[in-house]
Parts: C-alpha cells; sequence; structure tokens
C-alpha cells in the first residue's frame, strides 16, 4: 500500500492537480469513483498572503473527500514555508510543492518547471516548506525544463534530502508540455536514486497503461489527470480490474446522469451563472464518447442554464430512444 509520510493510502491511484477543473465538486466525483488521494488546484502562495478571495474557494475541502492533497506555488521560500503554515488547518492530509506547471505566465514568474532550472533554489523552497508545516510534503517536477536539461533525479534527490515525503513524476519536459509521448525511463530513473515514494504521472488512461508504468519503473503510485476529464469512472475501472474483476464501461445513461449530477454540484457551489459556464468544458469532455451527441455538442458552448442543459441531455436521449426503436 502507498504510504506517504504517516498518511496511508487506500490505493494507488491518484486524481492529478489541474487547473480549472479539479475543484471540490471534481474531486467528490472523483474520491466517490474510488481515487485513493484528490489533489486541489494548484494554488499561489502569493494570493493566499494577500487574502485573495477566489484563493480562498480553491483551498475548500469537503469532509467526504477522502485524502486530499492542497498543491501551492511559489518561488520565494519565506513567503512558501510561511503559508504552508497558515493554511495547517485547512483540511489536506497532504502539501504539494508544484515544481512542473509549463504555463507561460508561472514560469516567466520563476515558479513551476522553471524552479526546475535552479535546484539550489528548488532545495530552499522545499527544506523551507517541509519545516514549516506538520503534513507529509510532496514535490511535483517535470522530466526537466527541456532537452537540454534533463534533470529529474537530481531535484527529486534535493527533494528527499530537504525533507520531501514523497516526489511526483511527469514524464515530460516543460518545453513538451503535454506532446508526444511520457518518458517512463525517466520516472524510472528517479525511483533509482530516491528512497522516499515516486509517483509516476503522464499518458495513464486505462488499467493496462498503469499497470505498464509500474512496472517498466516501479513507481510507488499513478497520477491520472487528462484521462479523467469526463471520465470520473476511471478510478473504479482501475481498482476492480486491480482486483481481478471484470470492469463494465458505463452506458449512456450512465453518463448523462453524471454530466446533470456534476452541473447540479457545479451550480450549487459556484452558482448558475458560473457553474453552467464550467459546466460546458466538462459536458464536452462527457459527451466526447456518447453516440448521437456530435451535433448538439456543437450547443454547448452557447447554454447559459441549468434548464438548457438538461434539454440538451434530454434531446440526445430522445435521439437514442428513436434509434433503439
Amino acid at each position: 500500500m502507498l504510504k506517504i509520510g504517516n498518511v496511508e493510502l487506500e490505493n494507488p491511484w491518484i486524481l492529478a492537480p489541474m487547473a480549472g477543473i479539479c475543484d471540490l465538486p471534481f474531486r467528490l466525483l472523483c474520491r466517490e469513483m474510488g481515487a485513493g488521494m484528490v489533489c486541489t488546484e494548484m494554488i499561489s502562495a502569493k494570493a493566499i498572503f494577500y487574502n485573495n478571495k477566489n484563493t480562498e474557494e480553491l483551498m475548500n475541502i469537503g469532509k467526504d473527500e477522502g485524502i486530499v492533497s492542497m498543491q501551492i506555488f511559489g518561488s520565494d521560500p519565506e513567503i512558501m514555508g510561511d503559508m504552508a503554515k497558515r493554511i495547517e488547518d485547512k483540511g489536506h492530509a497532504i502539501l504539494d510543492i508544484n515544481m512542473g506547471c509549463p504555463v507561460p505566465k508561472v514560469v516567466n514568474n520563476k515558479e513551476g518547471s522553471a524552479l526546475m532550472k535552479d535546484p539550489l533554489l528548488a532545495g530552499r523552497i522545499i527544506e523551507r516548506v517541509a519545516g514549516s508545516t506538520v503534513k507529509p510534503l510532496t514535490v511535483k517536477i517535470r522530466k526537466g525544463f527541456d532537452e537540454n536539461n534533463i534533470n529529474a533525479p537530481e531535484i527529486a534527490h534535493i527533494a528527499e534530502e530537504s525533507g520531501a515525503a514523497a516526489v511526483i513524476v511527469h514524464g515530460r519536459t516543460r518545453e513538451e508540455y503535454y506532446s508526444g509521448q511520457a518518458d517512463l525511463d525517466i520516472i524510472r530513473q528517479v525511483k533509482e536514486r530516491v528512497s522516499i515514494p515516486v509517483i509516476g504521472n503522464g499518458d495513464v488512461n486505462s488499467y493496462e497503461s498503469g499497470v505498464n508504468m509500474m512496472e517498466k519503473t516501479g513507481c510507488d503510485g499513478v497520477m491520472i489527470g487528462r484521462a479523467a476529464r469526463g471520465n470520473p469512472w476511471i478510478f473504479k475501472e482501475l481498482n476492480t480490474r486491480a482486483a481481478g474483476l471484470e470492469y463494465k464501461k458505463p452506458s449512456m445513461e450512465e453518463i448523462l446522469d453524471m454530466l446533470i449530477r456534476h452541473a447540479k454540484m457545479l451550480v450549487a457551489y459556484k452558482g448558475e451563472f458560473t457553474g453552467i459556464r464550467e459546466m460546458r468544458k466538462h459536458s464536452a469532455w462527457y459527451l466526447s464518447g456518447v453516440k448521437n451527441a456530435s451535433k448538439i455538442r456543437g450547443k454547448l458552448n452557447y447554454i447559459e442554464t441549468f434548464k438548457e442543459l438538461e434539454e440538451m441531455i434530454g434531446a440526445i436521449l430522445d435521439i437514442k430512444s428513436r434509434n433503439d426503436v
């Protein structure tokens, strides 16, 4: 069983922290489907410092979420450490430092994956945060910043020496973003370099790919990101098949029911105006594998109310019922 510090996970399948996606409603659905741990969206330490109102929402954790990792990012060791201490009571079991985000506005502030270019600063940040929180600390990194700077094993070693309880490795460089294939060999190299748990990340979208990552790299856990969008059932699939049981994919009706339930949760949590607009992208992901949905899917970007979403789903079911006759 995967153990991070003093926190033991039920299973090794973890929801990755995805900006604009991993809010409270989505995390609850993934936990319900069997995720061993869920992660918040990345949260700016500076935004916490300045008491940003939107940041408070990002730090909300529900009582039914199970084990939650809260991810923070920044480049100032003092602010990172102080904010780690300030948020101790937020309900997370684990604290994570983002050193892998490839987004330009983050990298240009010398945050996220930019820290992989400055191992000394990365080490200072990790040491300061580890010394400021009683929660187990993890660090999420990439293969390197670019092909000329592949240093994940070095950064992982620094993380361990600086007090991290585990390291998460995305097998791509910052330069690659999410293109091409994740490099499993770099995850293996990290695993061989450190004695703390290593969690692999990149391209896992099925039980086969998850097991392949663990077998090829020796990693202790697997983080799933893009494959969970519109498909929280992936965690059910992973757990079911890991137990040697047959997994049955959700029916069209189950997918549409989940879509509506997700929308209700978002509207209840963020209000109809924001909830429905955020639900547009989630709906597109849910409907990507649904037959008879292609024509209606084009209207997603125009829905503004929960009633309109319900009517759209009703139209898909109506098309299905006519085709079934």
